[in-house]
């Protein structure tokens, strides 16, 4: 059957803005592309391990065979979930299936109907989506702007005679720019307002910590967070997530969260690779690798005179910003035609005006390869 008029006038606009999402095919290049920051993905000893494992303890399923409250919650989960808790120094962890399902079933679940939600502007799509299915009233505020979260929090608590229960809710490290908040100003205002903190740690579990525990335990800031989301598709190279918070907190999602109630659990073997991927995060040379190669790309943009076109970063993630649907997506195809997975991210993903290069940074990346890719990017640029 034909796709309708109304749907496939969508697609030609986005066509003609050259902003038309396709499924790539992966090339081999050099990985300066995906979110496996510390090679997990394809560790071969965290491999061997989860399977060692999955064999030790004579589990032999593929499957979860049905969701965690009616057949699904095999006796792995309990073990993940406590070894996450003790991590990351939480009362308890709830892991779901993705970060998106994390983000969407706590949104759209915990802030109620006379409930308030202040949210960073450059937050995730699937926080937004969640807001947008909860009943609670949201408000954005300047990136990483506290004076306007203050002047939100000010304005609404004066204008509520009994004051609303107020969710502040940001990322540790931003998907699209790679740069963080200030955490201790951000708890500051959110103690001096009495809101309840929600952080997204993402893309900064695995790269900021001394054993890549995220930016909030790097700050000693966990007690004075309401709810942490650790996604496991990034740093941890493998699939799934999981909300930290309070035990209160776990059972009201296991109670309330659709995202979590109505899907099958992850299989034995997906929560058996989160568990030794964490095991890992303890022990592995990565980490600092990461740390060092973050700091070489950083030395290498300002040598060639690049460091003013990227946002500033301290994580795995750095933005060229290069304006134009068409401009970026071709600087990106003449990476890769010289061996360099590079992504371009293009508007509507980022507002118009701000279309970028995106480099995603590995423990395994050289020096070589950062060396010759920002040269390449310099002689496209500056040409």
């Amino acid at each position: 059957m034909k796709l309708p008029q109304n749907l496939q006038q969508k697609l030609l606009l986005r066509e003609e803005a050259n902003a038309l999402r396709v499924l790539p095919i992966s090339k081999n290049n050099i990985d300066f592309s995906s979110n496996d920051y510390l090679g997990f993905a394809k560790n071969e000893d965290i491999f061997d391990a989860t399977h060692q494992y999955l064999v030790d303890h004579n589990i032999k399923i593929n499957g979860a065979t049905g969701s965690r409250l009616i057949s699904g919650n095999h006796d792995l989960y309990a073990v993940a979930e406590n070894y996450i808790s003790e991590f990351h120094h939480s009362e308890a962890a709830l892991i779901f299936n993705s970060g998106y399902d994390a983000n969407v079933g706590f949104f759209s679940a915990v802030p109620q109907r006379n409930d308030i939600i202040l949210y960073d502007e450059l937050c995730h799509a699937s926080i937004r989506d969640g807001i947008q299915m909860s009943h609670a009233k949201s408000y954005k505020f300047h990136h990483n702007d506290y004076e306007d979260l203050e002047r939100l929090l000010q304005k609404l608590t004066l204008a509520n005679s009994h004051p609303p229960t107020i969710y502040i809710v940001t990322e540790s490290v931003f998907s699209m720019d790679g740069d963080a908040p200030n955490m201790e100003t951000l708890v500051s205002v959110s103690d001096k307002f009495k809101g309840l903190l929600v952080v997204d740690e993402a893309h900064a579990l695995g790269v900021f910590g001394d054993k890549g525990e995220g930016l909030v335990q790097s700050h000693q800031l966990q007690n004075k967070i309401f709810a942490r989301i650790m996604t496991y598709g990034k740093g941890l190279g493998c699939h799934g997530a999981a909300i930290l918070g309070s035990a209160s907190l776990k059972a009201y999602l296991v109670n309330f969260a659709r995202s979590f109630i109505y899907t099958t659990g992850l299989s034995p073997h997906a929560v058996a690779t989160i568990l030794i991927a964490y095991q890992n995060l303890n022990s592995s040379a990565e980490l600092q690798k990461l740390k060092d190669v973050i700091s070489i790309f950083n030395q290498q943009k300002q040598l060639l005179g690049l460091k003013s076109m990227f946002v500033y970063s301290k994580s795995a993630i750095h933005s060229a910003i290069i304006p134009g649907n068409n401009k970026v997506k071709q600087i990106a195809a003449q990476l890769q035609e010289k061996g360099f997975e590079v992504k371009a991210i293009l508007s509507p993903t980022v507002p118009e005006g701000q279309e970028r290069l995106r480099f995603c940074l590995h423990s395994f990346n050289s020096e070589k390869e950062m060396q010759e890719v920002l040269t390449e990017l310099s002689t496209l640029v500056f040409k």
